[in-house]
């Protein structure tokens, strides 16, 4: 089986290339885990982000965290990347995440209608 290939949508890539070095090694571990179809090793579900919505943990000396969704056959779909300086997730980073889902599934909904 393939692995799943990376769609990075908004400025998700420039957030993880924002992480400190050791993170950002992480989180490629940890992404490349979800392309091969599994599990990263520290996750939980984001549901009031979307359905499918997964959250990649990262701890080091600050949190990181990569919000994604892997459901879609063709795609592994980066939805955002950001520091946490809090346990609650900002709701600025929920908000951005939710409308980069909803902008997603709108426009596979249309490339679907239309054949493309």
């Amino acid at each position: 089986m393939l692995d799943k290939p990376l769609q990075w949508l908004g400025a998700s890539c420039s957030g993880v290339r924002a992480f400190p070095r050791d993170a950002k090694k992480l989180t490629g571990v940890q992404l490349r885990r979800v392309q091969q179809g599994l599990d990263p090793l520290d996750w939980k579900p984001m549901p009031t982000i979307g359905p499918g919505v997964r959250e990649i943990r990262v701890h080091m000396s600050l949190e990181h965290r990569v919000l994604y969704v892997a459901k879609f056959a063709e795609a592994v779909y980066v939805l955002h990347a950001f520091e946490k300086r809090t346990r609650k997730t900002a709701i600025r980073d929920v908000e951005l995440a939710r409308r980069r889902f909803r902008d997603l599934v709108g426009q596979r909904r249309t490339r679907n209608l239309t054949g493309g």
